[in-house]
């Protein structure tokens, strides 16, 4: 069974990453239920165990916090839905590679409940939408831009963190980093692509689509 928590307000990333732990550690000791946990955190910004130095570009406009999540940086805040997955894979399946897949396909076909084409690239770690409102780049392949971020976390087989994706959040926090270390794409959200959603439409189609891909 997999539990279901949806936080009000704003969850500051200290007490996140401390219940993410416990949980973890109840799920190893088999005395918890697996977590899917949905929250919104105050404006920070999350360096991942591949981060480099020269991807933070502001080092004084919000909080940065050590993630202990592969990946490099990422920003979190208000208007972007965090769904964090305690998981269990070794009642599962034990493939990080699939674990990861799993966790694209989610995003993916949860902004397909809302008519947005969501894409893997190779190479690049999210997932993007293709913007032909926009100029090519210069080398003439289509504008595209991020729309949803992946950071993942194992310890015996048991998972930590999981995905965001940008509902509406404040485009221009993103400017204190280099999202992911990727220079040549910038970042969108739902409401900015012109899709008026709430993030409980969003919450919905998240609980809707996990059950497609984690409970086969």
């Amino acid at each position: 069974m997999v539990e279901w928590t949806i936080s009000d307000g704003l969850t500051p990333y200290p007490e996140a990453m401390d219940t993410m732990e416990n949980r973890v550690n109840g799920i190893l000791a088999k005395q918890a239920d697996e977590q899917v946990w949905l929250l919104e955190h105050p404006p920070l910004y999350t360096a991942g165990t591949s981060a480099d130095a020269a991807d933070l570009l502001d080092h004084n406009r919000f909080p940065v916090f050590e993630a202990r999540r592969g990946g490099e940086y990422t920003y979190h805040g208000p208007g972007q839905r965090v769904a964090y997955a305690m998981l269990d894979l070794n009642q599962r399946e034990r493939d990080v590679r699939k674990y990861v897949w799993k966790l694209e396909e989610w995003v993916i076909q949860t902004l397909a409940e809302f008519n947005v084409a969501g894409e893997r690239r190779e190479g690049r770690v999210g997932v993007w939408v293709v913007r032909p409102d926009r100029p090519p780049l210069p080398d003439g392949s289509p504008a595209e831009d991020k729309i949803a971020a992946i950071g993942v976390r194992i310890r015996r087989w048991v998972t930590f963190h999981g995905i965001s994706i940008n509902v509406e959040p404040n485009l221009e926090h993103f400017g204190g980093i280099v999202p992911c270390g990727i220079n040549d794409y910038g970042v969108t959200s739902l409401v900015d692509l012109g899709i008026p959603v709430t993030m409980t439409d969003v919450d919905i189609a998240l609980k809707t689509t996990f059950s497609r891909i984690f409970e086969k």
